[in-house]
């Protein structure tokens, strides 16, 4: 696994910032836009990266919570203007931790392609929900008309109304996720959760709840991918059955494994990669997606780890070592939370309770 000395991995976060931070300034309306938008995927890849790849559950209803936050702005926004982002971005994040709540509690008693099966089930039920009822328009979808208002005792503090407002909002909702994501892959958490799905038995006979582990990482996930709903039904201003879809589902499952799982911003890479590879195929093929697909299988092949590999052919390393298994660290010892509940002396059911009693 790469390892970039400190300073020069401080040095490309900051420039990579600063550039994020500068397009607004420099591009197109349009292209300022298609960054939002791929920022949004790239947020929903990263939730899902937290199941899939840290949790070792592939989910096929992360869209039914991505849509579910969309219908939610779309119900809270009246006619005559903008709803509360105060308001209602809290009470859309509350309502699809409940549904995933419900989702997971039943869903995580199967395992395997029934797990995949379940996921779907449910995913496909909240889409028919809104597809087959008058329940935000039907089939038609709904209209919303005015993004958010993010106001202070009715003074408006940011309008996003503007294109470049609204892209430097979902940045830096963006890297809060990544944040918040990289806080809970390293923290006991993170190492149970990945212990449960290296060897579920053995996290089992060592006092992990496993159940309570995967159940609140798949509510933080959703949450996320709620988030990125949230923002994407006010970008576009307009919400249908399709963000539901499985379809969706299985696309940002395409973005996870082609940026590379186990991996907080590989999943990120690959949301900008398939979308990019989109835009650019679009406008010069008829047949693109049959490109597309062609080119997705090459990857695949040529970068089993993702496309993030490709920074271990061009970034200088810290030592030789070869990557370590998956859920343990570079150093080749296992998986920490593993390694404490084995060590001579501790009671692995104590350590559990003191670790996860937030859980």
């Amino acid at each position: 696994m790469i390892r970039l000395h400190p300073t020069l991995l401080r040095g490309l976060v900051a420039l990579t910032l600063i550039a994020a931070a500068a397009l607004p300034l420099l591009a197109p309306n349009y292209y300022v836009q298609f960054a939002s938008k791929a920022m949004l995927m790239g947020m929903v890849a990263l939730s899902l990266n937290l199941v899939v790849g840290y949790g070792g559950l592939v989910s096929l209803c992360h869209a039914a919570f991505f849509g579910l936050a969309g219908y939610m702005l779309g119900f809270m926004t009246p006619e005559s203007g903008g709803a509360s982002f105060w308001l209602s971005l809290p009470v859309a994040l509350l309502a699809v931790a409940v549904v995933a709540a419900i989702i997971g509690a039943l869903s995580l008693r199967t395992r395997g392609i029934y797990f995949i099966m379940v996921t779907l089930a449910f995913g496909e039920m909240l889409f028919y929900l809104f597809h087959d009822t008058k329940i935000g328009g039907g089939s038609d979808g709904m209209y919303i008309h005015f993004k958010p208002e993010i106001a202070l005792a009715g003074f408006p503090l940011i309008d996003l109304e503007k294109s470049s407002n609204f892209y430097w909002l979902v940045l830096a909702m963006l890297v809060g996720a990544i944040l918040l994501m990289t806080a809970i892959v390293k923290s006991p958490f993170g190492h149970a959760l990945q212990a449960a799905r290296d060897n579920e038995k053995r996290a089992l006979s060592l006092g992990f709840p496993v159940f309570r582990l995967r159940l609140v990482a798949f509510v933080v996930s959703a949450v996320i991918a709620g988030l990125a709903g949230y923002l994407s039904a006010a970008q576009f201003g307009f919400v249908a059955p399709q963000m539901l879809g499985w379809h969706l589902s299985a696309t940002v499952l395409v973005m996870v494994v082609l940026g590379g799982m186990s991996s907080v911003l590989g999943p990120v890479i690959g949301a900008f990669a398939l979308i990019g590879l989109e835009e650019i195929l679009k406008s010069s093929f008829e047949h693109w997606k049959l490109i597309k697909g062609l080119i997705i299988i090459a990857i695949v092949f040529a970068l089993p780890g993702g496309i993030r590999q490709l920074a271990e052919l061009v970034l200088p390393r810290r030592g030789d070592e070869g990557p370590p298994a998956a859920g343990t660290p570079a150093d080749g010892t296992p998986d920490p939370a593993i390694r404490r509940a084995e060590a001579p002396g501790t009671n692995p059911q104590a350590q559990t309770r003191g670790e996860f009693q937030h859980v």
